[in-house]
């Protein structure tokens, strides 16, 4: 019996990959390094860390850099990352989440999110929407991140749920390897898939319906 459902944040209730996408441009740019939409694709549902290692991966720079070095560039990216964040407003979700959230609620079922961007409570207080969610995960206090099943259950942990009895959305591949490693039903949102697939695959958002997933 579904008890709560377990969402990422970009791709799934908001589209803010663009912002990501620009203040990773705007860093590499100002390396003097490459990067382009394809390398984009690789950093989706990963930790910015493990973005940044990505990026300098792909122009041979893994070395180049010390670790507090990198710390920097990644806070470098945040603040760009952040600023584009803030002009996002109440109406930009995606379309279906609203309704189905309302749903969900409606039916007396608990809501998370669990999103590896340690920005998601600004992401939820610039949409309005920090109060449709019972709990959101730290994603600072989670070792492990996705496709690791860590954050997802300790969602279903917070929420009492037991993780059998939650359902995933995700946009992500690494997401959906988590949601199923973590023993829940996956809903994928358009995933690129390349190994696991999610129990459900929508081509988007919009196709969120209540009646046909949590029922």
């Amino acid at each position: 019996m579904t008890k709560a459902i377990i969402f990422d944040l970009d791709g799934v209730i908001v589209d803010t990959a663009k912002f990501h996408f620009l203040a990773w441009k705007s860093l590499a740019d100002e390396l003097g390094y490459f990067f382009d939409e394809k390398v984009n694709e690789r950093l989706k549902g990963v930790s910015r860390m493990r973005s940044l290692e990505i990026i300098l991966e792909v122009n041979g720079a893994t070395e180049k850099f010390t670790d507090d070095e990198k710390a920097e560039m990644a806070a470098r990216k945040n603040d760009l990352y952040v600023s584009f964040v803030k002009t996002l407003k109440p109406g930009d979700m995606l379309p279906g989440v609203e309704e189905f959230l309302s749903r969900a609620k409606a039916a007396g079922l608990k809501t998370a999110v669990a999103s590896v961007s340690k920005n998601a409570p600004l992401v939820l207080k610039c949409l309005g929407a920090a109060d449709k969610f019972d709990y959101v995960a730290d994603a600072a206090r989670v070792t492990r991140s996705k496709p690791a099943p860590d954050i997802f259950l300790d969602c279903a942990r917070a929420l009492g749920v037991d993780p059998a009895d939650c359902i995933g959305v995700e946009d992500a591949q690494a997401g959906i390897e988590a949601i199923k490693a973590a023993g829940m039903y996956a809903v994928g949102i358009n995933v690129d898939v390349t190994s696991v697939e999610p129990d459900l695959q929508l081509r988007s958002t919009a196709e969120l319906d209540f009646d046909k997933i949590v029922k």
